[in-house]
């Protein structure tokens, strides 16, 4: 192999690879299932040596070793640009920090922006006889990384799915500074959520508005899991997929012959995304599936690129909504529970598509720890709570009551349409708060 001679004078173990990180560094760790391993339990064990280290990485599918050194906090922050479980429960101990986010501007803020990492540290697939190590199923952001970073190493593991498609979804050997080869971990896994009786009432609903032909964009959880099960069942044909995170309903639709993107006005025949997270079932199918096109985030989240694929159909979850037509999808208060994402790029996109629509959907209540129920459907958003949708953003707002479509509704429109799909038990209490804000007409009721 051309590369080999190379590969071997940049081959180290994981405690040398690390050993060039000190105190104050800003440090890269890549991305979901790219999170690196066994560089990571390297560096854990001589971080107390160290401080103000500070890494960025998100959506961490297991807890990292650096988040169980003694007096973490005192040593390391850690910043996030979409948390999950794991991130959440970081914030309360003080050590994890979200980054306010718009999704595909993320590999700009690399280039432009923010403080360049000292060090990026991240998973890939074995090198190719090309020299080219790919990213597995997270492109997302890391050759804005790469290009970025003052040192790179990759840690090398054979489970890592090698991922095909677009441009940006590897790194060459001559861009890397150190390489480890790992221990082979199987790849994290982010599992399904079950399937409720609400997620099947709402996906239901969404799926009568979906044509043969249509482009499709998924969220994750229950709700869009639903949706994706009611369409490998339908008779729905020539679907295409252009999504920033590809799920493990995507594998279903496929594997029932409904998606062969044939309509798409670009990229045809190819399913387009910038990262995926789920079970081993996903990354089977993703690995060396030249059907599936891995790409930055820059691309599959511009507006611009969602907008040129004809009837777009963009489906995400949501936190609350008050009457107003806000959506938050990051916080309950000021507890911070995932980010921004690309909800807003795919809410925008989606409108703009020629016979696009986006729908937000969520259950009209929920349950506290103590059994009450609570409406998600709010006079105003919660103290504290993000607006991740303006008022004039949302398309389709949906519950398990009802689909509407508040586009071009004034506030008392949009407000009675708002309540018409909230659960029965809150909606008197929410009429009368309408009241008070002078955006409900008493002829309404």
């Amino acid at each position: 192999m051309k590369y080999l001679n190379e590969y071997k004078q940049k081959l180290v173990r994981a405690d040398e690879a690390v050993k060039i990180i000190k105190s104050g560094d800003w440090v890269d760790y890549g991305w979901a299932s790219g999170t690196p391993v066994d560089s990571d339990k390297a560096l854990a064990a001589r971080l107390e040596e160290l401080n103000d280290i500070k890494f960025r990485g998100g959506i961490l599918l297991w807890m990292p070793e650096i988040f169980k050194i003694k007096d973490a906090k005192e040593h390391f922050t850690w910043n996030s640009w979409h948390m999950s479980g794991i991130e959440r429960k970081a914030v309360e101990s003080g050590i994890a920090y979200y980054s306010p986010i718009r999704y595909s501007e993320l590999p700009r803020y690399y280039r432009d922006s923010i403080c360049p990492n000292d060090v990026a540290i991240f998973q890939v697939a074995p090198m190719d006889k090309h020299g080219y190590f790919n990213f597995g199923p997270n492109a997302s952001h890391l050759t804005a990384v790469c290009e970025t970073s003052k040192k790179v190493i990759v840690e090398v593991n054979h489970n890592m799915p090698n991922c095909l498609g677009g441009f940006e979804n590897c790194v060459h050997i001559s861009d890397v500074d150190r390489i480890v080869e790992g221990s082979n971990p199987a790849i994290g896994e982010l599992g399904v959520s079950p399937i409720t009786p609400v997620d099947e009432a709402v996906a239901e609903l969404i799926l009568e508005e979906i044509p043969n032909g249509a482009c499709l964009q998924l969220g994750i959880g229950g709700m869009t899991n639903a949706v994706g099960t009611l369409i490998a069942k339908s008779d729905l044909k020539n679907l295409g997929v252009h999504t920033e995170m590809y799920v493990d309903a995507f594998v279903d639709i496929s594997e029932a012959g409904k998606i062969n993107g044939s309509q798409k006005s670009k990229d045809r025949f190819r399913q387009t995304y910038a990262f995926a997270a789920g079970t081993k079932k996903l990354y089977d199918f993703l690995d060396h599936n030249s059907e599936c096109m891995s790409a930055p985030v820059n691309y599959t989240n511009d507006i611009r690129s969602i907008s040129s694929l004809d009837n777009f159909i963009s489906i995400n979850n949501c936190v609350e909504v008050d009457l107003f037509g806000q959506v938050n999808s990051e916080s309950s208060g000021i507890r911070h529970i995932s980010g921004a994402g690309g909800q807003l790029d795919f809410v925008l996109g989606a409108y703009l598509s020629n016979g696009g629509k986006s729908f937000v959907c969520c259950s009209s209540t929920y349950k506290t720890r103590d059994g009450d129920m609570k409406s998600r459907i709010l006079p105003t958003l919660n103290q504290g709570s993000i607006v991740t949708d303006t008022r004039t953003n949302i398309h389709y707002f949906v519950t398990e009551y009802g689909k509407v479509n508040l586009k071009g509704l004034s506030t008392w429109q949009r407000c009675e349409a708002i309540i018409s799909v909230a659960h029965p038990d809150f909606r008197e209490e929410l009429i009368k708060e309408a009241e008070k804000m002078k955006i409900w007409k008493k002829s309404n009721k």
